[in-house]
């Protein structure tokens, strides 16, 4: 049964054409139906139980991040309640004090690292596609291997509390309260290795997202005429290569230190505990922003539907955007201003803090002259960007309050803190995703929801929520500090608390029900009739629900809004079908979008579950604490990797693929820009990152650390230095192999040069291990620590830069080179430059500490 669209049906436009105007004829109608029948096979997940550890399908992995962030959500959502049924009263006995801090520890970890982040993965993942007009992600694979470990990294947080060994020492780690010394367990330990873990699936989604919205854009789509979600989404991913990779690193070297006592963050042997504070907030403050750009995002598309009108100001919302980008990594340091930072850093830190207020202002005011132009309605979205605008701009505010030194100094480590982080945080990601699931909802599942049950949750959600967080303000100003499991007998202080918690209890009430709608909805919901908000986007130009390949042919010139269902839905579009039995998908060039190639993806595999599973044994090895099975991991690791190479290319050339009567491309493996190729330079921003910041931190450990300068150093010796000069030289060797391999890929020189690189990886290895046998102890000074995981950053890339020249050499011997395939040769180019360039540096930077000393 369906129900009647509403009355306001009229449909509007875009604000700006979707795609460029390319001469490109239109593929001959055909039956849709068959059309569908032809995708499917190729398309769907496989039956059953398969189906669910082999599926690489963008939609279902998308899907599966939202339900499991929303289940680690409600998980977190009972914790806060334990913590509020805590300080109800000033001397709670609900919990004892080692409990309420792993309760408070996994509280935050949850809602920063197995909700937030991964449910902005999952919309990311599961609605790019369907925007751009894809038919999948750029590497459907890596989606899945970043579900998986996210899903094991997770369940093993979480289960931790269930066995007692939850980490309690804050979802921030300071040291040192988080080393040996003080926690002596595995409770820091699971934190992180597990946080770690659930990271390596971050980076995968920051890669995928990076590149699918460069190149698998519907054919013509400019960057200057692409929705403004793929804006967001492009810098929430370019944020996150460049915001994640300093709290891996920090995570490294602390489980490092606690695990074979090397002094990072030690004083006495050199290190500097505010070297963990500086590693974490590069990641922890633009974190922020990259948990508001996808709301935002989520706000930029549905405000103008729901305000039948087009978006006020998409060039200054693009500006925005950029502004935000660039801003947000400069304003780490005001969560420490009140460690000893000098005056100097303290006014442009502040500075910079009050400035990133206004790219958000701007979106803001365009979103509220959106709204006045048009003419709103107050649908169930719609109310909750309503909750959106009266929480979010609180927050705001009280951060530019933060941001002024004065004030901090006052309300630092207060209640009023953990007030001002909800707002920005529920207000500025929570209220948006919530809108999302209820505006796309119908289109994940064909069916309209229950009528009543959602505005009920609203307000309850938005009562509870103001009812807890507002009071808050109050009891920091009065100077009740945070993380405190019980307080004084303060009467201010205490029926502040009280209310508090009573409105708690309301606000997860609320979420219950919003919970129980969804599943109503999704259950028992009424069949939706297609596009039910009259949208002009091509996300609702699919039947409903979405199917596995989104468009039966894909938009072009012609189909840019969600009036092309039916030419696209009988083949008119670019790529119709699925004639040559691959999941195929158009690539383009990054700024015009003009047409460049034909991707084939991967079909079903369950070699991203059985990767994962190996990333996981080196983990579950290094927490058992039986660290001489980690080489097994990863061992396992590289022989999964492995394993991906062989069944990647293809030993034959392949006929040009037919996207239009007058276009045909050729397939990706004869392509040598393809999006593998896109994807390692993703990759390899994010590496330059960690090493920037593992640079950063050997520069402030030796200006700013206590304890330096360090002991006499015996690295400078004539084996060493010819160990260095000889490393270097066969790195070099090696990029002029891997760049003569690919011109001479079809001659059986080019197999030869392969070997040659092979050959040079390997003496460049050996003379990096005689460097590590000369090195200095590690543990008795954080320099001599430093240098050893300097070393090990050069050897991590030597054995993938040797396993690629191996890839390269296989493929040579397989066949899978030509005039035309270029095979692995690229990639090799790419992460040899980079071994090459990171050790030349590594090198010149120890020479000159031990000239300088």
């Amino acid at each position: 049964m369906t129900i009647k669209p509403p009355a306001d049906t009229r449909a509007i436009a875009p604000s700006e054409p979707m795609v460029d105007a390319l001469d490109i004829a239109a593929n001959p109608p055909r039956r849709a139906l068959a059309l569908h029948r032809e995708l499917d096979a190729v398309w769907r997940d496989e039956p059953g139980w398969r189906g669910f550890f082999t599926s690489v399908n963008h939609g279902t992995i998308g899907l599966r991040f939202m339900v499991t962030a929303f289940v680690f959500f409600a998980i977190g959502g009972v914790l806060a309640m334990l913590i509020r049924a805590q300080l109800a009263t000033r001397q709670g006995a609900f919990l004892d004090l080692d409990l309420y801090n792993q309760i408070f520890t996994m509280h935050g970890t949850i809602m920063m690292f197995l909700f937030a982040i991964p449910m902005l993965e999952g919309l990311a993942l599961w609605l790019l596609p369907k925007i751009l007009g894809a038919r999948d992600m750029a590497f459907p694979r890596l989606s899945a291997l970043g579900y998986w470990c996210y899903l094991f990294g997770g369940s093993v947080i979480v289960l931790s509390l269930v066995f007692g060994v939850a980490p309690d020492d804050g979802w921030f780690m300071y040291t040192p309260l988080s080393d040996r010394t003080h926690s002596p367990g595995v409770n820091a330990d699971v934190w992180l290795l597990g946080v770690t873990f659930v990271e390596i699936s971050a980076m995968a989604a920051a890669v995928e997202i990076t590149v699918t919205i460069l190149r698998c854009r519907a054919g013509g789509m400019a960057l200057t005429r692409m929705p403004l979600m793929g804006w967001y989404l492009l810098g929430t991913a370019v944020m996150m290569l460049v915001g994640f990779p300093p709290l891996i690193l920090g995570s490294i070297l602390l489980e490092v230190q606690r695990a074979f006592d090397w002094p990072f963050f030690e004083v006495a042997r050199g290190g500097d505990p505010l070297l963990w504070q500086h590693l974490f907030w590069l990641f922890g403050h633009p974190e922020v922003y990259i948990i508001f750009l996808p709301a935002a995002g989520a706000l930029s598309t549905i405000i103008p539907i729901l305000s039948r009108t087009t978006i006020l100001g998409y060039g200054a919302i693009v500006a925005a955007v950029a502004g935000l980008v660039f801003l947000s990594f400069g304003l780490w340091v005001h969560h420490m201003f009140t460690v000893g930072i000098p005056h100097m850093a303290l006014a442009f830190f502040s500075a910079a803090s009050a400035l990133v207020a206004v790219p958000t202002a701007i979106q803001i005011f365009a979103w509220i002259g959106t709204m006045w132009m048009g003419q709103v309605q107050f649908r169930l979205p719609m109310l909750y960007i309503m909750g959106f605008f009266a929480t979010f701009v609180m927050g705001g505010l009280t951060g530019v309050m933060l941001a002024m030194v004065p004030f901090n100094w006052q309300a630092h480590d207060t209640h009023f803190v953990v007030a001002h982080l909800h707002y920005v945080l529920i207000g500025g990601f929570v209220f948006p995703m919530l809108a999302a699931v209820s505006y796309w909802m119908p289109l994940i599942c064909g069916r309209w929801r229950v009528r009543g049950l959602g505005e009920a949750a609203f307000w309850l959600i938005l009562i509870g929520f103001h009812g807890t967080f507002f009071l808050m303000h109050l009891t920091g100003l009065l100077g009740m500090p945070r993380r405190v499991a019980v307080y004084p007998a303060n009467p201010e202080w205490e029926w502040l608390n009280l209310i508090s918690s009573i409105f708690g209890m309301v606000m997860a009430a609320g979420f219950a029900l919003f919970a129980f709608d969804v599943v109503m909805q999704w259950l028992f919901g009424r069949r939706s009739w297609r596009n039910p908000w009259r949208a002009p986007t091509l996300d609702w130009a699919m039947p409903l629900p979405a199917p596995s390949y989104n468009f039966a042919s894909l938009p072009g010139p012609r189909h840019g809004d969600a009036n092309a269902l039916l030419p696209l839905a009988r083949g008119e579009g670019l790529l119709p079908g699925a004639p040559r039995g691959r999941r195929e998908t158009l690539v383009v060039e990054p700024g015009s979008g003009r047409p460049d190639h034909v991707a084939a993806l991967a079909h079903s595999t369950a070699l991203p579950m059985l990767t994962s599973a190996a990333i996981g044994s080196f983990f579950a090895a290094m927490l058992a604490g039986l660290y001489w099975l980690a080489p097994v991991g990863i061992a396992l690791t590289i022989w999964a990797g492995w394993k991906w190479g062989d069944i990647m290319g293809t030993d034959r050339d392949h006929p040009p693929a037919r996207v239009a009567p007058d276009l045909e491309l050729p397939l990706h493996f004869q392509r040598r820009n393809t999006l593998a190729r896109t994807g390692t330079l993703a990759l390899l921003l994010a590496d330059g990152t960690l090493y920037a910041s593992l640079m950063f931190g050997v520069g402030f450990l030796t200006v700013v650390a206590p304890n330096w300068p360090a002991p006499d150093s015996g690295i400078a010796t004539l084996p060493n230095l010819v160990a260095a000069a000889v490393a270097l030289g066969a790195m070099g060797l090696g990029l002029v192999a891997s760049l003569r391999a690919e011109t001479a890929r079809s001659t059986p020189m080019g197999g030869t040069w392969a070997l040659a690189g092979l050959g040079a990886g390997g003496v460049a290895l050996a003379a990096l291990a005689v460097l590590a046998f000369g090195l200095d102890d590690p543990t008795r000074h954080a320099r001599d620590a430093l240098r050893g995981v300097v070393l090990g950053f050069a050897v991590f890339h030597g054995v993938i830069a040797s396993l690629l020249a191996l890839r390269t050499l296989a493929d040579h011997r397989q066949g899978r080179v030509s005039d035309q395939r270029a095979g692995a040769a690229p990639i090799w180019q790419l992460f040899q430059s980079f071994w090459l360039g990171t050790s030349a540096v590594s090198l010149t930077l120890i020479i000159a500490q031990e000239v300088l000393s």
